[in-house]
């Protein structure tokens, strides 16, 4: 068993991150699966190009003999499981592309890593399945309720966030059932660059920069828990390294913040940044549109266990991790030009009546 990780969903956001931390610090080789859809772009790996160490798949999770394969050919010492369907209003909208993915899709790789351990020899000690999560599992907080921790009851609200439940209770079970040594971590919100601009900071950068409306669910004051992207790399790769099998760690940024607050300091830095812009104050086109359904109003993770276990802790503050977002859109419009597309337009035209 050589010093090679099978990352999954590794040309997406936090794939993409992880998959650079991984052959940047301590390299460990990396054999990337993707199934390049909508939100997975090769763009997020371009650094990587001409690296021996990374190795670069097309394919779906869901394709039981491309896995064995892989496992075969490569002999990883890990899976580290990211590749998922993510965004609650594309779940609303319609379900089965998330069903597929993130249940039979995780299915399908324990499937094949169980197969792959019972054949490992004296490596299988070695081996390791780490599924990254979401808080979203857990449901809801009221305003002044505990963080989450990770024993805390889980209460699915979106058909995105049952399927992510359902695929953390499948490896729980491959742990229990089979003794295959898995980790599963439920992390808050992340942002950071290279994030598909359907999420709300690139969304709201994106819309801003152009002068169009920010639609704003409800009355705003939904709170997130926001975790920048390279924080939470590095907690996977610990997590990885010295984490306990059979255990859940959950990770987040310490840095809760309603979303028109949210939506106010980013409009107040792109004036700043932008005082050319027409559309200064951009603060003027928030626009609040009706709630989605199921929409839950607090989340804030409690990462006291991964802190005191491994020793990880965030080390951007929102402001300062929100202000190098909003450099690094500024400076990539070739970014953005890549991957906010027809597909992008059009979702944002059905979603929000904004024709980008």
């Amino acid at each position: 068993m050589e010093n090679v990780v099978l990352v999954t969903g590794g040309a997406g956001f936090i794939g993409s991150a992880l998959v650079r931390l991984l052959r940047r610090v301590e390299p460990l080789g990396v054999v990337n699966l993707d199934k390049l859809t909508y939100a997975g772009h090769r763009a997020n790996i371009d650094a990587l190009a001409g690296d021996s160490g990374h190795v670069f798949v097309h394919g779906d999770i869901g394709d039981l003999e491309l896995v064995r394969r892989l496992f075969q050919e490569h002999r990883p010492r890990a899976v580290m499981h990211l590749a998922a369907e993510t965004h609650v209003d594309r779940s609303i909208l319609g379900a089965r592309p998330f069903l597929e993915t993130n249940v039979l899709g995780t299915h399908a790789l324990l499937a094949a890593a169980r197969e792959y351990h019972a054949d490992c020899g004296p490596d299988r000690d070695r081996f390791r399945f780490l599924l990254v999560s979401t808080d979203e599992v857990y449901g809801s907080l009221g305003p002044s309720d505990p963080a989450f921790t990770e024993t805390t009851p889980y209460d699915p609200r979106s058909p995105y966030a049952a399927s992510k439940a359902a695929a953390d209770h499948l490896t729980a079970a491959w742990f229990h059932t089979y003794g295959l040594p898995v980790l599963i971590t439920n992390c808050s919100n992340n942002y950071g660059p290279r994030q598909y601009p359907e999420k709300l900071i690139p969304l709201m950068i994106l819309l801003a920069m152009e002068g169009l409306p920010l639609p704003v669910y409800g009355d705003g004051l939904n709170v997130r828990d926001w975790l920048y992207v390279d924080d939470h790399a590095r907690a996977l790769r610990l997590v990885l390294d010295k984490g306990r099998p059979g255990q859940t760690y959950n990770i987040g940024g310490a840095a809760e913040i309603a979303n028109i607050d949210l939506i106010r300091t980013l409009c107040r830095r792109l004036d700043d940044l932008m005082p050319e812009s027409p559309h200064r104050p951009h603060e003027r086109l928030i626009r609040f549109v009706p709630d989605r359904p199921g929409h839950d109003r607090r989340y804030a993770m409690n990462f006291k266990k991964v802190k005191s276990e491994l020793g990880w802790e965030p080390r951007e503050s929102f402001v300062s991790g929100l202000f190098q977002t909003i450099d690094w859109y500024l400076e990539h419009p070739e970014w953005i030009q890549a991957v906010a597309g027809p597909e992008f337009r059009q979702w944002l035209k059905r979603q929000y009546g904004t024709a980008a």
